[in-house]
C-alpha cells in the first residue's frame, strides 16, 4: 500500500528531470548507463493488470533510446516508505507483467527478444533496509538439477537513509534536493515544494 509520502515521490519521477537525475546521480555505473541520450526519455503507461484485475499503481516506468536503432532500456521505479521483506517477489512480479504488457502490446525486439529493464526500488524510510534484493536469496539453495531452475532476478536498492545530509547537499543533483527536502527539519519546504510540482504538472 503507498503511502503519501511514496505518492509524492511517484508524482515527482512523472517527469524527464527527475528520472535522468535520479539515474546520473544515484545510479552506480562505469560509462554505458550515464552515456545514454536522456532526452529520449519517454514516459510509460503503467497498465500491468494480474489475475486478480489488481493495478500496480505505485510503479513508474520510462523507457531510453540505446544506441542508433530504437531499442529502449526500461526504467521501472518504485518508491517505499517501509521495509518490505517480500520486495523481491514483488519485483519479479513488475517485471514478468510489464514484459507481458509488451508482448500484448507488439513492443518486442527483433526475433522475439525482451528489452532490457532496470528495476529501482528507491526506499524513503528510516528504519535500515533488511529485505533481500534478490528472490534467489529467499529460496533455500539445493543441489542438482533442481538448483538450474531457481529465479534469480536483483534490483537496484537506492536507500534514502545512508545518504547524509553534506552528502545530498554536495551532489548538486535534483533527487539529491528531494530527499534532503523532505527530512523533518525540511517538512515544510518539502512540502511547498511538492504543492508547487503538482500545480505544474496537472496544468
Amino acid at each position: 500500500m503507498p503511502t503519501d509520502q511514496s505518492a509524492a515521490y511517484k508524482l515527482l519521477f512523472s517527469t524527464r528531470e527527475m528520472v535522468r537525475a535520479l539515474v546520473q546521480g544515484f545510479v552506480p555505473d562505469d560509462n554505458w548507463l550515464h552515456s545514454l541520450d536522456y532526452a529520449t526519455l519517454e514516459k510509460m503507461p503503467c497498465s500491468y493488470i494480474s489475475d486478480d484485475i489488481h493495478h500496480d499503481a505505485d510503479d513508474v516506468v520510462w523507457r531510453v533510446k540505446v544506441g542508433g536503432d530504437w531499442v529502449y532500456l526500461y526504467i521501472q521505479i518504485q518508491c517505499e516508505s517501509q521495509v518490505d521483506p517480500w520486495m523481491a517477489v514483488q519485483v519479479m512480479r513488475c517485471v514478468g507483467l510489464l514484459y507481458q504488457d509488451l508482448i500484448k502490446a507488439d513492443q518486442v525486439l527483433p526475433d522475439n527478444k525482451l528489452p532490457p529493464v532496470l528495476p529501482i526500488v528507491l526506499y524513503i524510510g528510516d528504519a535500515p533496509w533488511t529485505a533481500a534484493t534478490n528472490i534467489h536469496a529467499l529460496i533455500p539453495q539445493v543441489p542438482g538439477l533442481v538448483s538450474q531452475f531457481l529465479p534469480n532476478l536483483p534490483y537496484l536498492l537506492i536507500a534514502e537513509n545512508q545518504y547524509t545530509d553534506t552528502m545530498l547537499a554536495e551532489m548538486k543533483n535534483l533527487v539529491a534536493s528531494a530527499l534532503l527536502l523532505q527530512r523533518p527539519h525540511n517538512q515544510a519546504a518539502a512540502q511547498k515544494l511538492l504543492d508547487l510540482l503538482e500545480s505544474r504538472l496537472t496544468l
